[in-house]
């Protein structure tokens, strides 16, 4: 159906399962394959409420919209323009989605949303450190539960010391990501208002 590949089959796509809990992201190209195979259908929002689409249908919809504006992404089949996606789910699979997020830095900055969690300064990614919020001279680990983003004026404040003897506050306890935070850590942000009643609705912690 595809004949050209274009930057709208690598846009982000919300994947859930039967029972339209988030799974993953995948890309425009996977959402394909699976309403090719029919073992997917598309979700639809539109004025805040939401549409099950076959891809068949979805066709009919995209050749309708494709005489409008929209911002959205699109790919040329051989035979009409056709919109991609921003939800799919799966028709057949209902297991729990096994996602876990990776520890790194870049997933810690954007975790404490880029901010210092000691005064709450937002700062650009080369001004942040990252600080045990219990010391490792005092046996504290590298953790989650235990790295938070500091600014440099912060980090040094506080030194080797805990927030407490330090007299500084942590603005929010360091908490592992849950599954679903790892999908919207990672979305891009012209699609996370559509898949936000999803994310919202499963939240778990």
């Amino acid at each position: 159906m595809i004949a050209s590949d274009r930057h709208g089959l690598h846009s982000q796509v919300l994947l859930l399962n039967r029972s339209y809990m988030p799974m993953r992201i995948i890309t425009g190209r996977q959402a394909f394959v699976l309403l090719c195979r029919e073992s997917a259908e598309v979700i639809d929002v539109e004025q805040q409420q939401f549409f099950n689409y076959s891809l068949e249908l979805w066709l009919e919809l995209s050749l309708l919209r494709s005489e409008e504006e929209s911002d959205t992404n699109w790919i040329q089949s051989s035979r009409q323009p056709v919109e991609i996606p921003k939800i799919v789910r799966l028709l057949r699979y209902n297991k729990f989605p096994g996602v876990t997020l990776r520890f790194s830095r870049k997933n810690l900055y954007l975790r404490d949303n880029r901010q210092c969690q000691y005064c709450g300064q937002s700062l650009k990614l080369d001004q942040l450190s990252l600080d045990h919020v219990h010391p490792r001279s005092q046996g504290g680990d590298t953790s989650w539960e235990n790295i938070v983003c500091s600014c440099t004026r912060c980090n040094t404040r506080k030194g080797c010391r805990t927030p407490r003897e330090a007299n500084m506050q942590l603005l929010t306890k360091p908490t592992r990501p849950n599954p679903f935070q790892s999908i919207t850590l990672n979305a891009e942000d012209e699609n996370l208002e559509v898949w936000q009643p999803f994310l919202r609705s499963q939240k778990v912690g």
